[in-house]
C-alpha cells in the first residue's frame, strides 16, 4: 500500500510540474517567447525604450511587438499589449480610424503624431497567467484582427 501511495505521489508531482511550466505569465517574458516559438511564430525578447521587456514577432510579413506593462523595476510585469504601427505615405484619417473603433470590439486603433495608424490589443496575464493554449488563441486572434485592420486602412505591405 505504501509503495502504491509513493508511486501515486511521484506521478502527481511529475504531471504537476509540466502543467505549471505551460503557463504564460507576464512576470516571465521567456514563457511568452517559448509559447510563440512552439506555435511557429518568431519571438525575440528585447527591451523597449524605458527598459521593460518587449518581444518582437510577426505574422504574414508584418512585424509586431508585445509590450509589457505594470512592471516593477522592469520585471514582475502584469499585462502585455500587442502593438503594430504603419508608416503610410497618406494617413487613413481620423474618420477611418473611428470607423474601425466603432465597428470592432477587439484591437483598438489611433493615429500617432504623424497621422500614422497604430493598432493595439491588451492582454491581462496577472494572477498566475494563462495556459499556453489560451495565449496562442489570443495571438491567433490578434493576427486575425491585424489582417482585418490592414485591409481597413488599405495597407498592402
Amino acid at each position: 500500500m505504501k509503495s502504491k501511495l509513493l508511486a501515486l505521489a511521484a506521478a502527481a508531482a511529475f504531471w504537476a510540474v509540466p502543467a505549471g511550466a505551460q503557463m504564460v505569465k507576464a512576470q516571465d517574458p521567456q514563457s511568452l517567447v517559448a509559447a510563440l516559438q512552439n506555435a511557429g511564430y518568431a519571438g525575440k525578447l528585447g527591451a523597449d525604450g524605458v527598459g521593460d521587456p518587449m518581444i518582437t514577432s510577426g505574422s504574414s510579413g508584418t512585424t509586431f511587438h508585445i509590450l509589457f506593462y505594470n512592471c516593477t523595476a522592469h520585471k514582475g510585469c502584469a499585462t502585455v499589449q500587442f502593438q503594430v504601427g504603419f508608416d503610410l505615405e497618406k494617413s487613413p484619417g481620423l474618420e477611418r480610424i473611428n470607423d474601425w473603433n466603432r465597428d470592432q470590439r477587439f484591437g483598438h486603433a489611433y493615429l500617432d503624431k504623424e497621422g500614422d495608424p497604430i493598432l493595439v490589443m491588451d492582454l491581462d496575464l496577472d494572477d498566475g497567467g494563462v495556459s499556453r493554449a489560451l495565449f496562442i488563441d489570443n495571438v491567433q486572434f490578434w493576427t486575425s484582427v491585424l489582417g482585418a485592420f490592414q485591409k481597413h486602412i488599405g495597407y498592402s505591405g
